[in-house]
């Protein structure tokens, strides 16, 4: 656990009681601070009082006299589509509001650094698509090349749940746009933007905020090494802004769209090809094609981010080569969960926009597309220019129907995963691959992408076996 500096004595109010919200009250309450806890949820609040937490009605006037700030959890708005009224509340007072994330890094460093030969490093993820897998992946290289690591944030364990830093250890961030938004603290050592694309706009205000609340993290964070995908104009735009000229080697740039040129540090991958080059010079070049645990371009954009971010820290070409070739993937991202008469079946039910899902098709050939479910902003129309990749599509979902009508490939409506599983496991030949890749949220037939991946799962290794 990291303790909470800076407000010992004090009351904090913690809006929301699930994973981040608890381990932030554990903290505050270790940091000798006095949570005053809410969730609108009575079992959250009885799991709080459970623990010994005080929990008390932040709606009500005058909950913020004596208060000496607001941490929110990530899935409450503070700003758009409208604040939350308990956010509004704290504003109103004059409460400071912040998130589990500007605690950290307002904590995380201690006065036993000061004894270590290393002090410990965060790096920082964050991006539309690929920022697990990129954590994960940085993560996974770190520890098969021995140095002590710990994988939070998004991903893995609350930020304020991990252990402190030790001599040498690095902590591996996956924070998502909701996180870097509000965190008043960001100081990452190594900040990661793997790409951009439409998604929570209306959390955002719209594309303008959604990147802006990125961007948080590089502007405000000014990190020592800044890896940055430059295959948007976003991401062009955020590595211009940031490195003082071509030779800046404080800025990494990263492409799966092009091979990179100049006098600074890039890394790019091409034809399945990773190439790392400074000065102009190439430094190191991996074949990514045979990694079973990275399939397609959108995979070797997450590798080449990984790639940069380990060598930052001054880790050699050929280890991380090497543990690439033992990273097993994530659950529910291009998973590979059977394979079975020829058939690879592929589990990618975190692909729940457009963009994600597009990466998905192009990675593999003759698909059984899985798809759809709760449509987000903006449509789905982006879809049909893989339309050649997919021999046929199962619609899953509510609005199947509706989903169907819009796709130029051969459709069938399935409404729900067993149907749809069933169906393609009957028409899949030697050399198709049955792939989940929804393109949408999974609210309306279940409670995460997770759940929707399980049931895939479940349901070919049910007709598999």
């Amino acid at each position: 656990m990291i303790p909470v500096k800076g407000f010992s004595g004090q009351k904090v109010a913690v809006l929301g009681l699930g994973r981040s919200g608890l381990a932030t009250a554990r903290a505050l309450r270790a940091g000798k601070a006095e949570p005053v806890c809410w969730d609108d949820n009575p079992a959250a609040r009885e799991t709080a009082e459970g623990e010994g937490f005080t929990c008390a009605d932040l709606h009500k006037h005058g909950a913020f006299d004596g208060i000496a700030s607001l941490i929110v959890s990530p899935g409450i708005p503070h700003l758009y589509p409208e604040p939350n009224p308990v956010v509004s509340a704290a504003l109103d007072a004059g409460v400071p509001v912040d998130n589990d994330i500007g605690l950290f890094f307002l904590s995380f460093a201690g006065s036993e650094w000061n004894n270590y030969d290393t002090p410990p490093r965060v790096i920082a993820v964050t991006g539309s698509n690929g920022k697990s897998t990129t954590a994960a992946l940085i993560h996974h290289i770190l520890t098969e090349a021995g140095r002590e690591a710990q994988l939070a944030g998004n991903i893995g364990r609350g930020v304020l749940d991990i252990d402190p830093g030790g001599d040498g250890s690095v902590v591996v961030l996956e924070l998502s746009s909701y996180q870097t938004e509000l965190a008043r603290a960001l100081t990452p050592d190594v900040a990661v933007f793997t790409n951009l694309s439409p998604d929570h706009l209306d959390r955002h205000g719209g594309m303008g905020g959604y990147f802006a609340a990125k961007r948080r993290l590089f502007a405000e964070g000014g990190p020592d090494r800044a890896i940055i995908g430059i295959d948007e104009i976003e991401g062009a735009f955020l590595a211009g802004q940031l490195a003082e000229g071509p030779t800046d080697d404080r800025v990494i740039r990263i492409s799966v769209a092009r091979k990179l040129t100049g006098p600074g540090w890039q890394v790019f991958a091409r034809k399945g090809f990773l190439s790392e080059y400074r000065k102009g010079r190439q430094a190191g070049s991996i074949d990514l094609r045979a990694i079973k645990g990275l399939p397609g371009a959108h995979n070797h954009q997450n590798a080449c981010a990984a790639y940069a971010a380990c060598r930052s820290l001054g880790l050699a070409p050929r280890v991380i080569e090497d543990a690439l070739q033992s990273y097993p993937g994530l659950p529910h991202r291009s998973q590979i969960i059977a394979e079975a008469g020829g058939v690879t079946y592929v589990n990618d039910s975190k692909a729940t926009n457009v963009d994600s899902a597009l990466k998905a098709l192009s990675a593999f050939k003759n698909i059984r597309w899985i798809c759809g479910g709760l449509e987000k902003e903006g449509g789905i129309a982006a879809l049909n220019t893989a339309a050649d990749q997919v021999r046929k599509a199962y619609v899953i979902g509510r609005e199947a129907a509706g989903f169907a009508m819009q796709l130029e490939a051969d459709a069938l409506v399935c409404t729900t995963m067993e149907a749809a599983v069933a169906q393609a496991i009957e028409d899949a030949e030697e050399g198709d691959t049955v792939l989940l890749a929804p393109a949408a949220a999974s609210f309306d037939q279940y409670d995460n992408f997770e759940r929707r991946g399980d049931d895939f799962t479940e349901q070919v290794r049910k007709r598999l076996t």
